[in-house]
């Protein structure tokens, strides 16, 4: 656990330009604080003691502003930035190195029994405000727009964004050659395939 824990901090020190010091990050960032509570809750709810594990998840929630089900199966590395309102569901799982912004709900559509939360891979940024909901996947090295609602998977290394969400994927560039109105030759890089 204490090796989780020294990763978590270094992931967070490499992230967020605002973290000046390891003790710092320790004692003020709720991050840190809602992974330390949710690894003691995840070990209670593996071996049954579901009261004794949602009561350690709670109080974190009233501590640091992040609910996370004991039952979820988090990486090393997770970075809530400030974190009031984030919600990981029961059933969710998240990759390493995975940064997640304010108000994020990575939820469930409804009362389905099994998995019904999302998989999200490692190295994900998720904005702040996005809801990605039921048991969709987000490939590695995937970005979801701020306020973006996931309702499907979205690829490995693309960007989801909107209500629903829409994928862009960034492709090789490739050049175009053009005359513009004048009959003079530019040269456009397209970069981006929506």
């Amino acid at each position: 656990m204490f090796k989780n824990i020294r990763y978590d901090i270094r992931n967070v020190m490499n992230n967020d330009p605002a973290a000046r010091s390891a003790l710092e990050v320790f004692l003020l960032y709720p991050s840190i604080h809602a992974m330390i509570s949710h690894r003691i809750a995840h070990w209670l709810y593996k071996r049954r003691r579901f009261f004794l594990a949602r009561l350690i998840s709670q109080m974190s929630r009233f501590f640091t502003g992040i609910e996370i089900h004991p039952g979820a199966k988090i990486g090393r590395g997770l970075f809530i930035d400030h974190g009031m309102g984030v919600v990981i569901g029961e059933t969710a799982e998240v990759g390493e190195n995975v940064t997640i912004y304010h108000g994020v709900t990575l939820g469930g559509t409804g009362k389905d029994k099994g998995k019904r939360h999302p998989t999200v891979g490692d190295n994900v940024i998720i904005g702040a405000g996005a809801k990605v909901l039921g048991p969709v996947y987000i490939g590695n090295e995937a970005k979801i727009g701020a306020n973006t609602v996931v309702l499907t998977d979205v690829p490995s290394k693309a960007t989801a964004v909107g209500a629903p969400a829409r994928i862009i994927l960034k492709k090789p560039a490739s050049i175009i050659e053009i005359r513009d109105y004048q009959g003079r030759q530019r040269t456009i890089y397209n970069e981006m395939v929506i």
